[in-house]
């Protein structure tokens, strides 16, 4: 192996290191972070190359042609650098939330408040239909939030569903997977309980969920984005800012014992004080609506280079 491909490589883990990074913040999209760093679109070809041909070489045998043909060793370096990143990132938030948590709901809070814009920026006409779409989807969103206000739920069958979800979410650009972990009641028992501590009984069904559903869903999202762009960013930005209570930062959790456990079933919203902590709180809250506005920035260079 030549300097120059071990150079490539680990300029390819070090850009997976930061999507995995992301992947953890809710309002973040990791899709967005690798068109920053231009392997967005190897990782859709990637993904795209696991057909007939790849089955073919399977079962041929042919394992040298199949590795090139799925680009396996680019894929393997991306999801390596993406769960270190992601171990690494979950131990900083965990500290976070036990001393600062809100702080971190601020910051969280900004990042998804300006999603919101950023989603609803990528369609460029709005018409009647992607109106009652956007209503449709934040009627939607705030539904959920007031019947389950994310409740926790560590069934095999729900956590396959988030794996699922989450993944294709974290590989659409503007999209982010944490957030839908977060509105499915589920962030904190995955991304930062399962991973910090290895609770293999949760995050097994999460990954199974994630590598079942990662090709079909993958190809029905670009099917819905190819037909019908507009309607169903539409429908995201409406429930992206339904969801937004989900992240108020002000919210005391109403816990159950449930099977012999203590779970979050639900919050309970109030207003805050006029205070220093709140000065904290706008503050924090500023900065995650200019992260991605940053984001956003380096995404366009990317783009034009």
């Amino acid at each position: 192996m030549n300097a120059k491909l071990i150079k490539e490589q680990l300029l390819i883990f070090v850009k997976s290191l930061a999507m995995g990074s992301i992947n953890a913040i809710p309002g973040v999209s990791s899709g967005t972070v690798a068109m920053i760093t231009g392997i967005f679109e190897r990782i859709i070809n990637a993904l795209k190359s696991f057909d007939l041909t790849a089955l073919r070489l399977l079962l041929k045998g042919n394992f040298r042609e199949l590795i090139r043909h799925i680009d396996l060793i680019f894929i393997l370096i991306v999801l390596f650098g993406n769960l270190i990143g992601i171990i690494s990132f979950a131990r900083l938030l965990e500290i976070l939330f036990r001393y600062y948590p809100i702080y971190v709901w601020s910051y969280f809070f900004g990042l998804v408040f300006a999603s919101v814009f950023l989603l609803g920026n990528t369609i460029k006409k709005w018409n009647v239909g992607t109106v009652v779409a956007f209503i449709a989807g934040a009627a939607i969103a705030v539904y959920i939030l007031i019947a389950a206000s994310g409740t926790e739920n560590d069934s095999f069958w729900y956590l396959m569903l988030c794996g699922a979800v989450a993944i294709c979410c974290m590989i659409l650009p503007g999209t982010s997977g944490a957030f839908v972990l977060l509105l499915m009641g589920n962030y904190k028992l995955i991304m930062i309980e399962a991973v910090n501590y290895g609770r293999f009984e949760i995050l097994l069904p999460f990954i199974a969920g994630a590598v079942a559903g990662l090709l079909p869903f993958s190809h029905f999202l670009s099917w819905l984005l190819k037909r019908f762009h507009a309607l169903t960013m539409a429908v995201l930005t409406g429930f992206i800012l339904g969801s937004l209570g989900m992240l108020w930062p002000w919210k005391i959790s109403i816990l159950e014992m449930l099977g012999g456990k203590e779970k979050v079933v639900g919050y309970e919203w109030y207003l805050p004080q006029m205070n220093t902590e709140l000065t904290f709180a706008i503050v924090y809250c500023i900065l995650g609506i200019l992260t991605i506005y940053m984001i956003e920035l380096l995404a366009r260079k990317g783009i034009r280079k």
